[in-house]
This record gives C-alpha cells, structure tokens and sequence, in this order.
C-alpha cells in the first residue's frame, strides 16, 4: 500500500497541533499492529510521524530535495513491506535502525546508478554523500529538531500563551538577543521576559517528553 503525503495546503495549525495530541496516544506498538493489518489511520499517522524526520535526516546524509523525497518514500514503502512479510524483528534492533539501514542502502542503489549513467563526481550531487556519516547520530539531531519545532507549534496552537510571551522566549533563548532589546520591542520589562521564558521552557519540557515517548518509548 502507497504511503502518502499529505500537502501543506489549507494547514490550519490548531487541528494540526490536536491530530498530533491525538498521535501521541497511539504507542508504537498500536501503529505497527495497524500496518499489519492494513489500517488506514495507522498508515497515515505512521507516515505523519516518521516522513518528516526521515526526509531531513536524509538532507543530513547529503541528498536533495527531491532525492531525500524519493528515498524517504521509498524506505517508508519498503519498510511496510518486509514488516507485512515478518522481516522485522523488534527484539533485533529499533525501528529506526531498521528505517535508516532501507535508507543507506537506497542512497547506495543511487550511487550505482549514478555511475553506471557515466555521471561525473564533481557534478553528482551523491558526491557530497560521506561513507563516515554517523548515521544514528544524524537521525538523533533530526528527531530532536523536529520534536522541537512541534512542540513549539502545539504550544502556539494551544493559546495557553500570549503571542509575544512565545516570540520573547524564541529571541532571547533561540535566537540569543539581548534581553534588553527584546523587552523594549515587546513592551515587556526584563522581568518580565525572564517569567515568561521559565512559563514556556516548564510547558515546552512537558510536550517534548511526550513526543519523545511518543517516538522512541515504544520503539526498544
């Protein structure tokens, strides 16, 4: 079965930040169970919850756009596969593991046929692909960043938190301006600026944990 990817057209981050609350409750174990029965809902969350990550990692691996896109679909339809013909042993290794050895032999299947068109190193863009990327490591940065950038949109979705509480905590802690000068854009004190960046660090902690669980608590 295709695994689809769905377009950012119409995203309305408020239903987005409540499908991914939604996700959170669904353990790993919950998807693959789907898979191997052929649930629709559980294709789509799996997707929803590993493309993302597996497309930037793949950028990280040193793959275009377009070739990350194709790989990482590749590697998820490859992945439902052996699962349905029982090649994936859980207690053999992490879900991960297994994503990322489909995607380093798809990027090899690339490089051969790279070469056998004749393509030329210095213009290839799998030249830039190194063999001594560690791999792990490189997934490990993608998940973080990416646990990151939802925990931030669910915290915008939620309007538990004024708009300029959120852009004070991402200037000063993210981006690393002077408080001084954030306080005066914002018309906050710097009193003020450091409340809000102990309110939003204590609530961003408790989304990232979940997703964190989410993610890699049922995947041994």
């Amino acid at each position: 079965m295709p695994v689809t990817h769905a377009l950012p057209w119409g995203y309305d981050p408020e239903r987005a930040a409540r499908m991914e609350q939604e996700n959170q409750e669904r353990t790993t174990t919950e998807l693959l169970d789907g898979l191997h029965a052929s649930n629709t809902t559980a294709w789509n969350d799996f997707d929803r919850r590993y493309r993302p990550i597996l497309v930037g990692f793949l950028h990280r691996m040193g793959l275009g756009h377009a070739d990350a896109a194709d790989v990482a679909q590749e590697t998820l339809a490859r992945f439902v596969r052996d699962y349905r013909r029982n090649m994936y042993d859980r207690r053999q290794g992490r879900l991960r593991t297994w994503l990322i050895a489909i995607a380093r032999h798809r990027i090899a299947d690339l490089r051969r046929a790279a070469a056998r068109r004749g393509l030329q190193a210095g213009t290839s863009v799998l030249a830039t692909l190194s063999d001594g990327v560690d791999a792990e490591a490189a997934w490990d940065a993608e998940q973080r960043g990416h646990i990151f950038n939802q925990a931030i949109r669910e915290l915008r979705a939620a309007g538990r938190f004024q708009e300029r509480t959120i852009e004070a905590f991402e200037r000063v802690m993210l981006r690393q301006e002077p408080v001084e000068q954030v306080a005066d854009d914002l018309g906050l004190t710097p009193q003020e600026i450091y409340n809000a960046k102990h309110r939003v660090v204590q609530r961003l902690r408790s989304i990232v944990q979940r997703y964190e669980i989410d993610l890699g608590g049922g995947d041994p």
